[in-house]
């Protein structure tokens, strides 16, 4: 098979032998892929160095059309992960990134909005942005970039426009918000303030880029409401999700 060449974030490595890894990565032509890295091990490696955690590489593979891993012939490093150099905080909003693009996206479905958003996120937080808005910026254009966008105008249930009323009923399971009149059909609401709601449909506009703004004031309880509905689609609670930022902290 031919090797094709496309560029790579590392999201997870993992021995296979003492000379051997076997890494994952999100690849911009390729979506997620898993590969076998022969000889990544080995003292003065050809990978050495560049299949570090959220290293940014352009990457060699040859392709398996099986259910077998692909092959990683080469990767050259061009950008390294920074995060730890500046802040424990950093570090975590980085991991959780690597996170939620393995458990969000599948083997071999490229979206390469995806992967232009994961550098900007990363540059954020490799950089002088605010890692708690980094990652907020991030959660929400990948929900969207993937299918997930919640509904934030009508009603997910009957359709209704939902108004009136200085708090939003929001229903995980159904994926949006919820009138007053559907309310008791649902289970587990969430309910947030009307300003928050507004705050999140504006971050879920396809022109919204990084950095973004969110009052102080909002930002806790939109952290809690994405954290929420990330949790309803994954089935479960991602490893790094409580080690995300409870409130905005200025930059350090």
């Amino acid at each position: 098979m031919a090797a094709e060449q496309t560029t790579a974030v590392v999201l997870r490595t993992i021995e296979f032998s003492e000379t051997s890894l076997v890494v994952t990565l999100l690849t911009r032509d390729f979506g997620q892929v898993a590969a076998l890295a022969k000889g990544a091990r080995r003292p003065k490696s050809s990978f050495e160095g560049s299949l570090d955690l959220l290293a940014v590489c352009r990457v060699v593979l040859i392709r398996k059309s099986s259910d077998a891993l692909d092959l990683l012939t080469e990767a050259k490093l061009q950008r390294r992960f920074r995060g730890a150099e500046k802040s424990l905080d950093r570090v975590y909003a980085g991991y959780y990134i690597a996170e939620m693009l393995r458990l969000l996206t599948d083997n071999h479905d490229p979206h390469p909005g995806l992967y232009d958003l994961t550098l900007s996120a990363l540059g954020q937080i490799d950089g002088t942005g605010n890692p708690a808005l980094a990652l907020l910026g991030f959660d929400t254009a990948a929900l969207r970039l993937l299918g997930h966008a919640p509904a934030t105008r009508s009603c997910v249930d009957c359709g209704g426009p939902v108004s009136g009323t200085p708090r939003v009923a929001f229903a995980p399971i159904a994926g949006g918000v919820v009138c007053r009149d559907c309310r008791a059909r649902q289970h587990s609401l969430v309910t947030v303030s009307r300003g928050t709601i507004e705050h999140l449909e504006r971050l879920l506009a396809p022109h919204t880029r990084l950095p973004i703004e969110v009052p102080s004031e909002v930002y806790r309880e939109m952290r809690g409401l994405i954290s929420r509905y990330i949790q309803t689609i994954l089935g479960s609670i991602p490893k790094m999700q409580p080690y995300l930022p409870a409130r905005m902290e200025p930059v350090e």
